[in-house]
């Protein structure tokens, strides 16, 4: 059994404390562990050790937020970034299920942003979305749910279409030319071909349009 003599804020990490036993530093703690902890309080073995315990918990749930303050994560991203910084795994999915208590965490939330975005700014087929959701770990329930809701491909590959052949039209392409790259782009983005294949001539007739107004 050992004696608190003292419970010190260390320097260098306000958001943590230096816990003395008998005179001698022991061990430090979040202060959010230390939190209940006072001088003269009589700690044996087994507390201590849960004490440590509880540390490394709270220390690897404060690493996950911080790894969410970029930007959203899904579980697996979240699961592999605290392996990357040797968490033990007993610990790592205590830290999810907190997470995803406080709703700091949710792989269906994590998939409609993820789809929205890049419908917004880099618009993709079903295809070349269902790849990057199983990247990130994403169910293929979800990964369906989310796309029956929010993409709508023939939308998607007009405006993604569109864009390219704007650019290409700037090149002065022959048609056979302009029509090989604008479907070799579109079939990278992950839409299916027989979606693209009708809208290459449209596309054409609109950016010619354009160049002669």
């Amino acid at each position: 059994m050992k004696k608190i003599t003292a419970i010190k804020a260390q320097r260098k990490n306000t958001q943590r404390v230096s816990v003395f036993l008998d005179g001698e530093f022991a061990f430090g703690l979040t202060r959010a562990v230390a939190g209940w902890l006072q001088v003269g309080q009589i700690l044996g073995e087994e507390k201590i050790a849960s004490l440590k315990n509880d540390d490394e918990l709270e220390m690897a749930y404060l690493r996950a937020i911080n790894f969410l303050s970029y930007r959203s994560r899904s579980s697996r991203e979240i699961r592999q970034n605290l392996r990357k910084y040797e968490v033990p795994e007993p610990l790592i999915e205590p830290v999810i299920e907190r997470l995803e208590e406080k709703n700091f965490l949710n792989d269906k939330e994590f998939a409609q942003n993820w789809v929205e975005n890049r419908n917004t700014f880099r618009p993709r087929g079903r295809r070349a979305l269902s790849i990057e959701l199983r990247q990130k770990g994403i169910s293929d329930e979800t990964i369906q749910t989310t796309l029956d809701e929010l993409v709508d491909e023939e939308k998607l590959v007009y405006q993604a279409g569109i864009k390219k052949a704007r650019k290409l039209a700037r090149r002065e392409l022959e048609w056979q030319d302009f029509r090989k790259k604008l479907a070799a782009f579109l079939a990278r983005r992950g839409f299916n071909y027989g979606i693209f294949s009708p809208l290459l001539s449209q596309l054409w007739e609109e950016v010619q349009d354009e160049k002669n107004e």
